[in-house]
C-alpha cells in the first residue's frame, strides 16, 4: 500500500513522484523522475499506489522507462521533526551497522562525517544517485525506486568522550545492567555511531550500506554489522502484524501513533537540561542480537508453545479469548483454577500492566547468519526498540523477563546496544547538529 507524505512535524513514506532535475551530474536521472515517462499503456496491469515512481537511469542507457509497482515508488522523508525509520512501517530488509572513530578523529571529523551521512542519506532516500566526494554511485540500486528507504543515526555512550563531548552525554545512556541472558559478545555491541538502514528492496538497502561505509573515509571504521529481514509488502492478502522465526506474531502490544501518551513514551520531549536539549525530538534505541535456539523450541507442541508465549500462534490472539487486538484477561482462571494466560508466560510478564505502563516500540528484523558447526541455525532476532528513556522503558521489562519468563530458556542475548538517536534534521541541517555544533 501506497503510503502518504507526512506533516512537517514527523517522517513518514510518500509516493515518489516530485521532479528529480538536477541530481546526479550530467547524464544521469532520478530513480523517481523518470515515471513521468510512462504513459497509460506502460502503466496498463500493474498496482499503482500513486502517479510517481522512477525506472532507473534509463536516460544514461537508452532503455524505455517503465513504471514502479508500489513497492519501488514509496518513499520516506529524510527532514523532519523525527529521524525516518523509527515510526516508519516495518521494511524488508535491514543492516544495522556501528562505526568507531579512528584514532586522531574527534569532534570535527565527526561533524564533517555527519554532514557527509546526512547529505547523502537525503539523497539516496529520495531515490537519488550517491554522488560524492567520495565517488560516483556504484549502481547496485539502478533501476529500483526509493523502496522505503530509511537511514536512522545514533550516538554510543563512548562517542562523547572521544568527541570531547562528555557534559552532554544525557543520564539516559548511561550502561544497560546486566542480566542473567546475556552470553554479549564484546566485538559485536556497543559503538560511537550506530546506523540502522532499512527497505523494502534488497539491492536498495545494500546500495545504501555499502555508501556509507564508503563515506565514512579515515574518520571511522566499522565495528560490527548485521543484515536482517522481514515479511516483505504485498506477501499476505492484508496487512498483518510480523511473524518471527519462531512462528509467533510479533508486535502486537506495540504503543500505536494514535495513542495519547505515544509521543511522551517513545520521543524525548522538551525541557531537559540545555546541555542534553540536543535530543529533543530523538528516541533511545535499545539493539540486542537475540539467538533463537529453535532446534529446541521447536520440539515443543504448538500448544506448548502458546502456553510460552501466552497468545495462540494462529492469529496472536491471547488464550484468554477474542482477537489479536483483545485486551488479555490476565485474571482469568481455567477449569482447574489456574490463569488461562500462565502466570510465567512471555506476553503476561512483558505487558505494560505488568510492569508500571513501561512501553517501548518494538520494531525488530529476523536474522538467519547460516548453519552452526554442530547443525544448528544460527538465526533469531534483531531486537530494536524505541522508548523516550530506556530506564522507564526497556530496563524495567527486562529484569521482569530475567526473573521467570518462560520464554527465556529458548533465548540467548549474543550481543548488545544503547544509542541516542536525535530528532531529524531540518532542510539544510545535518543529523546531530545541535550535539556537534553546542
Amino acid at each position: 500500500m501506497s503510503k502518504k507524505k507526512d506533516s512537517p512535524k514527523g517522517n513518514g513514506t510518500t509516493p515518489a513522484g516530485r521532479d528529480g532535475s538536477g541530481a546526479g551530474g550530467a547524464g544521469f536521472v532520478s530513480r523517481r523522475r523518470l515515471i513521468g515517462g510512462a504513459g497509460a499503456a506502460g502503466a496498463a496491469g500493474l498496482v499503482l499506489g500513486a502517479a510517481g515512481g522512477a525506472g532507473g537511469y534509463a536516460a544514461s542507457r537508452g532503455a524505455t522507462p517503465s513504471a514502479l509497482t508500489t513497492v519501488g515508488s514509496t518513499e520516506a522523508m529524510f527532514h523532519g521533526k523525527h529521524q525516518a525509520g523509527i515510526t516508519t512501517p516495518l521494511q524488508a530488509r535491514g543492516h544495522l551497522v556501528a562505526f568507531d572513530l579512528t584514532p586522531g578523529s574527534g569532534r570535527t571529523e565527526a561533524a564533517a562525517l555527519m554532514r557527509r551521512w546526512s547529505a547523502v542519506a537525503a539523497r539516496l532516500m529520495a531515490g537519488e544517485p550517491a554522488e560524492s566526494g567520495q565517488g560516483h554511485d556504484t549502481g547496485i540500486a539502478l533501476d529500483a525506486g526509493p523502496s522505503s528507504l530509511t537511514v536512522t543515526f545514533g550516538f554510543g555512550r563512548t562517542f562523547f568522550a572521544r568527541t570531547g563531548l562528555t557534559g552532554h552525554r544525557p543520564p539516559a545512556l548511561d550502561p544497560l545492567p546486566r542480566f542473567s541472558s546475556d552470553h554479549l559478545d564484546a566485538a559485536r555491541s556497543d559503538g560511537d555511531l550506530w546506523v540502522q538502514i532499512g527497505a523494502d528492496d534488497a539491492l536498495v538497502a545494500f546500495h545504501a550500506l555499502r555508501t556509507l561505509q564508503k563515506e565514512a573515509g579515515s574518520a571511522a571504521r566499522v565495528r560490527w554489522q548485521m543484515n536482517g529481514f522481514n515479511r516483505t509488502p504485498g506477501a499476505t492478502h492484508r496487512p498483518m502484524t510480523a511473524r518471527n522465526l519462531m512462528g509467533q506474531v510479533d508486535g502486537t502490544n506495540n504503543p500505536k501513533p494514535g495513542e495519547s501518551d505515544f509521543q511522551e513514551r517513545i520521543f524525548v520531549p522538551s525541557g531537559d537540561p540545555a546541555a542534553y536539549a540536543w535530543m529533543e525530538g530523538g528516541s533511545y534505541a535499545v539493539v540486542r542480537r537475540i539467538r533463537m535456539l529453535l532446534d529446541d523450541w521447536e520440539e515443543l507442541t504448538v500448544e506448548r508453545q502458546e502456553q510460552v508465549i501466552g497468545r495462540r500462534k494462529a492469529d496472536g490472539a491471547p488464550l484468554s479469548g477474542g482477537s489479536e487486538d483483545t485486551a488479555m484477561d490476565l485474571d482469568e482462571a481455567g477449569p482447574d483454577g489456574k490463569p488461562v494466560i500462565p502466570a510465567n508466560a512471555h506476553a503476561r510478564i512483558s505487558s505494560p500492566e505488568k510492569n508500571g505502563g513501561a512501553a517501548m516500540l518494538r520494531r525488530p528484523f529476523s536474522y538467519h547468519d547460516g548453519i552452526a558447526d554442530d547443525g544448528t541455525p544460527d538465526a533469531g532476532l534483531l531486537f530494536i526498540c524505541w522508548q523516550a528513556d530506556p530506564f522507564r522503558g526497556f530496563i524495567p521489562v527486562q529484569r521482569k523477563l530475567d526473573r521467570g519468563d518462560a520464554l527465556s530458556p529458548f533465548v540467548r542475548h549474543e550481543a548488545s546496544g544503547l544509542f541516542a538517536v536525535p530528532g531529524g534534521a531540518a532542510s539544510g541541517e545535518y543529523v546531530g547538529q545541535r550535539l556537534l555544533e553546542a
